[in-house]
């Protein structure tokens, strides 16, 4: 090891689990450490989060990925994180008043829906891009004032702050001295102005949330905070900061207007670099901030699907298929097919383009011989054709055909679903060398903030380990399609 070398330390905070990865200069990891924990499920459509845990597990992978590394050789730290997922906290106590609410979680769509009945959905589409759903943090900040205890005096007494994810580790690593978010993250609340890059006051009075509770809004890329010293037993400073999916746009270097990338974790999430340009979508897409360093400002065009890999999981955890996620694959390889099986695993109501809320998870074709590979087989499908929805909706939207997407996350190292991915959307997908994007986005923009790298000379350290091209016969696709958008329109307004 060189001694003057500079490490980056990659805080990578997901909906399942808190990983940290270290890389080198040339971007190869060198440290990675990653602990799942604990959802939470109190009724039926909740979905929670201990924060305490989060941020304990957050700083256990951190430091044991850097391990084997003189603190002296981190030269800054890179955070991207679950994005809508809601906190609040009082100030002096520094713990959370109630469970971080995840961005998978419905409770506030009843709210929601009025907001939609009342006809504020053109307000606050112009403003913020988003279209009203329970899936921002607004809704989610509300109902907590409203419902725990004390929240709204404590607002009042200007001891409670507000923070997505980053801004909770943010806060813990600085010891409270930094209470920021950046601006991809600050995106997502359904609160700010992505034109003036600002709070919205009209917002803050429609949700009745108080301004003193936010955190200030940063770049994406500078010299954004440093870490208390008594956390890793130096300072290190603290020079990138993205939601995940603007975070994997980066980190496929999708750095120019109209490359895509589609992320496939928890959920699907596919994104497109509009450049300096908000599009204002007509197809139920969300427009959004990618990211900010210095002057130049990126926007990008998103589909959002709530259920990705979560269903597999689902079919890991609760139906006992398999003991890990990986071996669906090997399940899904032992049928020849799909056995006639569609799954709509709408678990959390159906995202883009669909955003509805009482939607439900539904199989449909289960026949005596329907087997147990047929299903998964299935649920791998499912993931695709939500994505190809969003992209057929997107291509709708821009002035050109999308032809290529990079692909990345977990999921994306199972050639049956990309190569399906790539049939039933006749695009080319390309998977990198690296798939955790996620967490190479946060490191590139880290080293882009310390001063050591530019978007030109990252470009060098992106490489495609395979081009999956589409093989599948024109009818096969059509009919297959005609099946799944038939399963989705019985799966529509169940409850």
């Amino acid at each position: 090891m060189r001694n003057k070398e500079k490490y980056i330390l990659a805080l990578d905070q997901g909906t399942t689990s808190s990983r940290s990865i270290v890389f080198d200069e040339a971007f190869q990891a060198v440290g990675t450490s990653q602990k799942e924990f604990k959802q939470i499920y109190p009724h039926t459509g909740w979905v929670e989060h201990d924060a305490a845990l989060i941020w304990q597990t957050q700083l256990e992978t951190a430091k044991l990925a850097m391990a084997s590394i003189p603190i002296i050789n981190i030269g800054a730290i890179g955070i991207t994180n679950q994005r809508e997922t809601t906190v609040l906290w009082n100030k002096i106590t520094g713990k959370p008043i109630y469970n971080a609410i995840v961005w998978q979680d419905r409770r506030t769509s009843d709210f929601c829906t009025k907001l939609i009945d009342h006809g504020h959905s053109e307000m606050v589409q112009s403003k913020t891009g988003l279209i009203i759903d329970a899936y921002f943090s607004a809704s989610k900040i509300k109902w907590v004032l409203d419902n725990v205890a004390g929240a709204r005096k404590l607002a009042k007494e200007g001891v409670l702050l507000f923070g997505t994810i980053d801004t909770w580790l943010i806060w813990n690593l600085t010891n409270g001295k930094s209470h920021i978010t950046d601006v991809s993250n600050a995106s997502r609340t359904m609160l700010f102005d992505i034109h003036t890059l600002s709070w919205d006051q009209e917002l803050l009075n429609l949700f009745d949330i108080p301004e003193n509770i936010l955190p200030t809004v940063v770049d994406s890329g500078g010299a954004l905070a440093v870490t208390d010293a008594d956390i890793f037993g130096a300072e290190i400073p603290l020079t990138g900061i993205m939601g995940d999916q603007q975070s994997a746009l980066f980190g496929q270097l999708c750095v120019h207007k109209g490359m895509v990338k589609t992320t496939y974790g928890t959920g699907c999430f596919l994104m497109l670099n509009t450049g300096k340009e908000v599009i204002r979508s007509s197809h139920k897409m969300i427009s959004t901030i990618g990211w900010k360093i210095g002057t130049e400002l990126n926007y990008a065009l998103e589909g959002s699907v709530f259920v990705g890999g979560a269903v597999i999981q689902w079919l890991r955890d609760e139906m006992k298929f398999f003991i890990e996620a990986a071996h669906s694959e090997l399940l899904a390889e032992a049928a020849a097919d799909n056995g006639g099986v569609f799954f709509v695993p709408a678990l959390t109501g159906l995202g883009a383009p669909y955003w509805d809320a009482n939607a439900t998870g539904a199989i449909f074709g289960l026949t005596r011989s329907t087997t147990k590979a047929n299903l998964t087989r299935a649920a791998l499908e499912s993931i695709c054709f939500q994505v190809n929805d969003v992209l057929n909706a997107m291509n709708q939207d821009v002035d050109f055909d999308i032809s290529e997407i990079r692909a990345d996350g977990g999921a994306a190292a199972n050639s049956l679903l990309i190569q399906f991915q790539s049939d039933i959307s006749s695009v080319n997908v390309i998977r990198p060398t690296q798939l955790e994007t996620t967490a190479l986005g946060a490191a590139f923009m880290a080293s882009i903030g310390l001063g050591i790298n530019t978007i030109d000379s990252l470009q060098q350290k992106w490489a495609i380990e395979k081009t999956f091209t589409p093989t599948m016969e024109s009818s096969k696709q059509s009919h297959l399609i005609k099946k799944w958008n038939k399963a989705v329109n019985r799966s529509l307004d169940w409850y």
